[in-house]
């Protein structure tokens, strides 16, 4: 680490909230420091994308993997997956993992809400329309994965055949859309990692919002942990022992696939002596 790097490590950690508030604005703004150390201390543009990418590259580094995907469900503008196609170029720099990106989306907006688990208080027919010429000129290494997601993920797989999927941005608005994403977890082994990292985008919000755990994206995450013995998406509770916590702490979940195939194989890189047990 270098020196600077320390000095503006003790600012980011003081327990001065401004303090801490300044050295973030002033790493993000001046681009200071490695980008490995800027991605730990939460200080690159959209840290979460970061850290599930990084964490999933980790993972299939330590699984002896040279290559692994990520998707956004949900893209919009793209701002996401050009994010993600920087995080993913940075990424495979440090650790020798390549990684292949997927964006799905309608293309012409959100479709219109199937009842109230979509939330058309909230969200209307139409929103976030894609200028999609536009942003297939400014993708270097995503692939748009245009239409209904009832429809795009029933071939994604056979026509696609990706690498094992580390991470997937849910970003869905919709309980109905991220439930048939969520279902897209049943397609085999072959094409996950044994433990991904997800972040579901519409799990907080506001008064507005009121996201709850009987609507939305929070419901599609219950309904598919009671329908799935062998397929679980946990709470990372680690995140929440940090020093500070972080808004998107509460927005990450981590898919487990009990009966992969190498899901008990031993990555932790250390033994462990029996005399410090």
């Amino acid at each position: 680490m270098s020196m600077i790097e320390v000095l503006f490590e003790k600012l980011i950690l003081n327990s001065w909230p401004l303090r801490r508030v300044l050295g973030k604005k002033i790493v993000s703004k001046f681009q200071i420091g490695s980008y490995e150390w800027r991605l730990k201390m939460g200080t690159v543009d959209r840290p979460y994308y970061g850290y599930c990418v990084y964490n999933a590259a980790l993972l299939a580094k330590k699984l002896n993997l040279k290559r692994i995907s990520v998707i956004e469900f949900g893209v919009y503008k793209g701002k996401g997956l050009l994010n993600l196609e920087y995080h993913a170029q940075e990424i495979s720099k440090l650790l020798g993992v390549e990684i292949d990106i997927y964006g799905f989306d309608t293309g012409e907006g959100l479709p219109a809400p199937l009842d109230y688990r979509d939330l058309p208080y909230h969200w209307e027919t139409g929103f976030f329309k894609m200028d999609v010429p536009k942003l297939k000129s400014e993708l270097k290494r995503s692939k748009l994965i245009l239409g209904n997601i009832k429809d795009t993920a029933k071939d994604f797989f056979k026509d696609n055949d990706p690498a094992p999927i580390g991470a997937i941005f849910y970003d869905f608005d919709f309980y109905s859309s991220t439930i048939e994403a969520l279902n897209m977890l049943e397609a085999g082994e072959k094409y996950y990692l044994p433990r991904i990292f997800c972040y579901f985008d519409d799990t907080m919000g506001n008064e507005l919002e009121l996201y709850n755990d009987h609507t939305g994206q929070r419901l599609a995450i219950n309904e598919f942990n009671l329908a799935h013995q062998d397929i679980k998406l946990g709470v990372p509770y680690y995140l929440f022992g940090k020093k500070f916590i972080e808004n998107w702490y509460y927005q990450i979940w981590t898919g487990h696939f009990f009966k992969h195939s190498r899901y008990n194989e031993f990555v932790s890189g250390h033994q462990v002596d029996a005399q410090e047990k």
